[in-house]
């Protein structure tokens, strides 16, 4: 098992809007929020030794660290869950959005984890479990004394982790925000990634209720919104499936953010793809929008089992022309859109529907002028 004591991993995705802020070279270790192949997610770089993070963040002492970091390590539940408290079991990933919050491992790996496009939760150390509540607490509570001691409120914001926090039940949760409150006050935000079936056994008043004790942001993979596109790549999900998961969240006044996979259908299926996954978003409403491109770092064999008729879509062509016709059937009334992830081809922001005009000139202009566009060696999955 790759056990790393990274307690507070600053994740900072590469190529997003706060790229500049990261020198070191990228981490290569698999996996990723929605997969390798898919890449929802950024990967966790290391940020040096968790006394350098620490003294950099709080200026905690040696001595003072030294002796929580010993609490209860050798317990044989803590070997399970990495080297101790604020430890992780990685690789770990996240939405570029949450690249300054604190990561709280709560589950590891994804309670689904058959999608084809996938592979960033397939090592055997990244098998589904959850995480015992006594043991959060003691993270939390660790933390909230490293704060305490320095007279700083930090962090600000939680990512429940891993792939789908919230297959855990809605006892469970609230359990953790409950924790999250009295031992991080300060903390103004709590988001998680969210696979549609994780919201079949919750109920609007449920999600409501977590609302209020701190949830905040759902980064759903929807991937498309095409049926016979989800059933190819084993999604297990359809557009009823997601759209009724989405209404869930908004219901609830909480905020979702789509996330949909540019390529996914490849030729046979681009016109449908684009154009289902567009309706899907219009359906929902999303406060987020993000698109992505799916790519197979570690090689399509899982991804043509099921879907062997696959044919990518050309790039840049065949990307762009998917793109185009996604965002032309887009009608949306508040959105934030990015396609900043570094799988994209062609960086695009904005605000919809306020930049639906501009975001196309930009995508006919490139396509046009073939300027613009990222180079291969940029576009990493992870």
């Amino acid at each position: 098992m790759r056990r790393v004591a990274a307690p507070l991993l600053l994740l900072l995705s590469l190529f997003s809007h706060d790229a500049a802020a990261f020198l070191s070279p990228p981490i290569r270790l698999g996996g990723s929020g929605n997969g390798i192949a898919a890449g929802h997610g950024s990967l966790a770089p290391r940020r040096g030794s968790r006394a350098q993070w620490l003294q950099h963040r709080g200026g905690v002492s040696s001595a003072k660290m030294e002796s929580n970091a010993q609490m209860e390590l050798n317990t044989a539940a803590w070997k399970e869950w990495g080297t101790g408290p604020l430890s992780h079991i990685e690789p770990v990933f996240r939405p570029p959005a949450e690249h300054d919050s604190f990561i709280l491992q709560a589950t590891n790996g994804c309670s689904w984890n058959r999608c084809t496009f996938c592979e960033m939760y397939k090592a055997d150390d990244k098998k589904f479990k959850v995480k015992n509540l006594d043991l959060v607490e003691e993270e939390l509570k660790l933390l909230g004394e490293m704060s305490e001691n320095n007279n700083q409120e930090w962090p600000l914001r939680v990512f429940l982790a891993d792939g789908d926090a919230l297959a855990l039940p809605f006892g469970r949760l609230r359990a953790i925000l409950l924790l999250i409150k009295k031992y991080l006050p300060g903390v103004r935000r709590v988001s998680s990634y969210c696979l549609p079936r994780n919201l079949n056994s919750k109920s609007v008043a449920q999600l409501t209720e977590l609302k209020g004790l701190g949830l905040h942001t759902l980064y759903v993979g929807c991937e498309s919104g095409d049926d016979e596109v989800l059933r190819l790549v084993a999604k297990g999900e359809t557009f009823q499936s997601s759209l009724t998961a989405l209404n869930k969240i908004h219901e609830a006044g909480l905020r979702s953010s789509i996330m949909i996979l540019h390529g996914l259908g490849g030729e046979q299926l681009s016109a449908q793809h684009a154009e289902n996954s567009a309706r899907l978003v219009n359906a929902a409403g999303p406060a987020l929008l993000s698109t992505l491109v799916v790519s197979f770092p570690l090689g399509d064999a899982r991804f043509r089992e099921t879907f062997p008729e696959f044919t990518p879509l050309s790039e840049p062509d065949g990307l762009l022309a998917e793109m185009e016709a996604f965002m032309a059937k887009l009608d949306v009334k508040r959105t934030v859109f990015r396609s900043d992830h570094n799988s994209n081809l062609l960086a695009l922001a904005g605000s919809l529907p306020k930049d639906k005009e501009k975001l196309l000139a930009q995508i006919r202009e490139v396509r046009g002028s073939g300027d613009g566009l990222r180079p291969k060696w940029m576009r990493r999955s992870l």
